[in-house]
């Protein structure tokens, strides 16, 4: 996967283009550090392609909440633990 500055996609604009189409994907970096990707998709597809992204996204993040879980002991909670910390939750939010 090809990074590039966001200096160049302001300075270099074109060849970033043409650099997406023969990449497919870019990642946008600000200072050095990933910020972004640029990810090149059909006009006709475009709702399809957000779709993915977002699917995506969602299961990256129930990736990390698992790994956090585990990290933190609580991947081992019975249900009646878990009932129990989300009625306290509600409780706590209906006194708010």
């Amino acid at each position: 996967m090809k990074y590039i500055s966001i200096r160049d996609l302001r300075n270099r604009a074109s060849e970033v283009w043409n650099d997406l189409a023969k990449e497919k994907d870019l990642v946008l970096t600000s200072n050095g550090r990933p910020m972004a990707i640029l990810s090149s998709i059909e006009p006709d597809n475009v709702d399809e392609a957000l779709a993915a992204l977002r699917r995506a996204r969602a299961v990256l993040a129930v990736k990390n909440l698992q790994t956090q879980s585990v990290a933190q002991g609580t991947d081992k909670l019975t249900d009646d633990e878990i009932k129990a910390e989300i009625a306290a939750v509600r409780r706590s939010l209906r006194k708010c």
